[in-house]
C-alpha cells in the first residue's frame, strides 16, 4: 500500500521536481534541504507542544525524500553518493522526529513513560536501519519485517497530527506501544534472516 502512495505522489510531484531540475536545483541540495525542514519542524514544535503544527511542516519536507529520487533518476546523476547521503539524511529526520517526541513528554507534556517508548522507537530505528546495511555489507540481505521506515514514519506523524486536533493523547500513546514492539519484532527478524543466510553459507 505504500509503495502506491509513493507512486502516486512521486508522480503528482514530477512538474515540481522537473521545474528544479530546470532551474539548475541538485538533488543533493534537495535531500539536504528537506532533512533541515524535517528537524526544524519536529525540533521546532514538538518540544514546545504544538504537535499537529509540527507534523504539517515535517509532512511537508518530507515529500523531498520522493523528489529527489526522482530527479536523480530523470537527471540521469544517480551516484553512490547521493544514495548514501539520502539514506544518512533520512536516519536523521527519523531520529528528529521521534527525538523531538522525547523533548515534549520529558518535558511539558509530562510523561516520562511515552518519553522513554519515544526514545526506545528512535533508537529501534536506527538499529533496523544499522542491521540491514550491516547485513548488506557482508553480502547479505535484511529487509522487510512488520515495521519498516515508512510504515513508522507514515503511523507516528498521522497519530501525533490526530491526537493533537482531537486532544487525544491516547491515539499517540497506542501508537508508540505499537511501534515500540514492532520495531522490535522487526530487528530480531532481520536478525534471524540475516542467521539463516549466514548458516545456510557456511
Amino acid at each position: 500500500m505504500l509503495e502506491r502512495f509513493r507512486r502516486f505522489w512521486t508522480s503528482l510531484l514530477a512538474p515540481v521536481a522537473d521545474g528544479l531540475l530546470r532551474a539548475g536545483v541538485s538533488p543533493d541540495a534537495v535531500t539536504l534541504v528537506g532533512t533541515l525542514g524535517v528537524c526544524a519542524g519536529a525540533l521546532g514544535f514538538f518540544p514546545r507542544g504544538q504537535l499537529w503544527l509540527g507534523v504539517l511542516v515535517v509532512t511537508a519536507f518530507v515529500f523531498s525524500d520522493l523528489i529527489d529520487g526522482y530527479m536523480a533518476r530523470r537527471s540521469g546523476h544517480s551516484s553512490r553518493w547521493g544514495a548514501w547521503l539520502d539514506s544518512t539524511l533520512d536516519r536523521i529526520g527519523d531520529a528528529a522526529v521521534f527525538g523531538g517526541l522525547v523533548l515534549w513528554f520529558s518535558g511539558d507534556g509530562d510523561d516520562r513513560v511515552l518519553a522513554a517508548l519515544a526514545l526506545w522507537c528512535l533508537v529501534m530505528g536506527s538499529v533496523t536501519s544499522y542491521a540491514r546495511a550491516k547485513a548488506e555489507s557482508l553480502g547479505m540481505q535484511a529487509t522487510g519485517g512488520i515495521a519498516e521506515r515508512a510504515d513508522r514514519l507514515v503511523a507516528v506523524l498521522v497519530m501525533t497530527f490526530f491526537s493533537d486536533v482531537l486532544d487525544l493523547e491516547i491515539l499517540l500513546a497506542l501508537t508508540l506501544w505499537v511501534l515500540a514492539a514492532a520495531s522490535a519484532v522487526t530487528v530480531v527478524q532481520r536478525a534471524l534472516s540475516v542467521r539463516r543466510q549466514s548458516l545456510a553459507s557456511s
